[in-house]
């Protein structure tokens, strides 16, 4: 009889919590029990999952037991409080958020990217930040045909990254701007309707936003290496949904434009998007709620004879985070790396 797991999502309620539910649906995910988990706030409430209403539980010290997987999105504090008691509870944690992204003894996993790194777990299992696991579905399949030596990154970060919250925050800000009235903010440290910023995290002494070292330091990490030169701009702009990114990639010698695009739409979580005669190329309005990362206008950088540009969209409630973390749950029972972690339940029928 196929197995089943016991599984529990920490930040149920938030935009990350919610796609999680739609996918593990969707997805027909083998379910044994399914506990939703969040703040004391939300305790008491009912989210909808597979037809029926399921509580919202306040997390507290007893909410891993009997838990295999630990789908965590709800923070870097909350993370480091309750991430190391779920797996001192026996649950293997797939965390969304920064808390051990960098930690050496934690896998940093994409799927379609490193998938083996996650064999190496300890009971926790790191999602890398959204832009990151973008550019990283992308540039990869042309990295190990012939490895990057430069990466230049331009972000177009929605608001989605900062949550559901956020996506609210901006339509009540453009309806105000609309209605000529001054618009508030809460979630942004400015307006974002009609307008867009730096990313709005904290900067170093380098001058580089927390956003910006994530792409640098994570990409390292995935790919194994720390040779490959990393610099990234981090922008948010008016979207609601779905980052996009310019990229720039050098290598030591010419790569054809034909080429990269006869790869990358071979590419596994990636749909190439080009029509040059009508300028159509990925949009965010196009790629919320799709699965793939678009990418397209991929072309010869004019200023190197060795460096490529191109552009892409994906959604980063979904690929950038909830599908990616799915992902890596899946890959864990393909492969049968939750170790003796997991008591597998069998299903009936």
């Amino acid at each position: 009889m196929p197995q089943s797991y016991r599984v529990a999502i920490l930040g149920a309620t938030g935009a990350v919590g919610a796609e999680l539910l739609e996918l593990l649906e969707s997805r027909d995910f083998p379910l044994a029990d399914l506990k939703l988990l969040a703040s004391a706030r939300s305790a008491g409430t009912t989210l909808s999952f597979a037809g029926e209403k399921l509580p919202v539980e306040a997390v507290g010290d007893r909410s891993f037991d009997n838990v295999d997987l630990v789908l965590a999105s709800a923070g870097g504090s909350i993370s480091k409080l309750w991430a190391p008691k779920a797996v001192d509870a026996g649950a293997i944690v797939i965390d969304n958020s920064s808390a051990f992204r960098m930690e050496p003894t934690v896998p940093l996993v994409v799927p379609e990217v490193n998938p083996e790194a996650a064999a190496a777990h300890q009971g926790i299992i790191a999602n890398p930040n959204c832009t990151t696991i973008l550019m990283a579905v992308a540039v990869w399949p042309l990295h190990q045909v012939q490895p990057v030596e430069r990466i230049v990154a331009a972000t177009y970060q929605s608001a989605s990254g900062a949550g559901a919250r956020a996506m609210e925050e901006v339509k009540t800000q453009a309806r105000a701007i609309l209605q000529g009235e001054t618009p508030k903010t809460e979630i942004f440290p400015y307006p974002l309707a009609f307008n867009l910023f730096p990313h709005n995290t904290k900067i170093n002494d380098l001058g580089y936003c927390e956003e910006e070292m994530k792409m640098v330091n994570e990409t390292r990490k995935i790919f194994g290496t720390q040779d490959i030169r990393i610099t990234a701009t981090c922008i948010r702009v008016p979207v609601l949904r779905a980052h996009s990114e310019a990229i720039n990639l050098e290598f030591a010698k010419p790569f054809s434009p034909k080429l990269a695009k006869e790869i990358l739409s071979q590419a596994p979580g990636i749909k190439l998007v080009e029509d040059w005669e009508a300028n159509y190329f990925p949009m965010p309005v196009e790629a919320s709620g799709k699965d793939e990362v678009l990418v397209g206008r991929i072309r010869q950088d004019i200023s190197h004879p060795c460096a490529l540009e191109l552009w892409l969209s994906g959604d980063q409630i979904r690929k950038g985070a909830a599908l990616n973390a799915v992902q890596i749950a899946e890959l864990l029972i393909e492969k049968n790396w939750l170790k003796n972690r997991v008591k597998a339940t069998a299903v009936n029928g």
